[in-house]
């Protein structure tokens, strides 16, 4: 049986690449996009300005709220989806600490 390789790597390490791959599609992007120019939680719309399927957009969304990117709420058949900023402002200091410690290796470098 396979091992998980992820337990071998520092915590920081395992959720940027688990952000990173929530991240991964173009279309998670639009969908974040979307739903932050709202100031309330986004219901429905977010099919309707997309140039996808309904059920490709659940899947996106359900990778979303699965990374807690987005949180969402249903109500009979109408489901409601707010990013959550704790989470994204989480990542974005994890990312940015991770890019500058990469960055002050820059000077180090002798390579091409």
């Amino acid at each position: 049986m396979a091992q998980n390789k992820k337990l071998e790597f520092d915590k920081d390490e395992v959720e940027i690449a688990d952000f990173a791959k929530a991240l991964s599609h173009p279309a998670r992007i639009a969908i974040l996009k979307e739903i932050a120019k709202h100031e309330t939680c986004i219901c429905g719309e977010i099919v309707e300005v997309l140039p996808l399927a309904q059920s490709t957009v659940s899947q996106h969304l359900k990778e979303l709220l699965n990374a807690g990117v987005i949180s969402g709420s249903v109500d009979g058949t109408k489901s409601c989806y707010c990013i959550n900023w704790k989470v994204f402002e989480k990542f974005e200091k994890t990312f940015a600490k991770f890019f500058h410690k990469a960055k002050s290796f820059e000077e180090k470098r002798n390579c091409c």
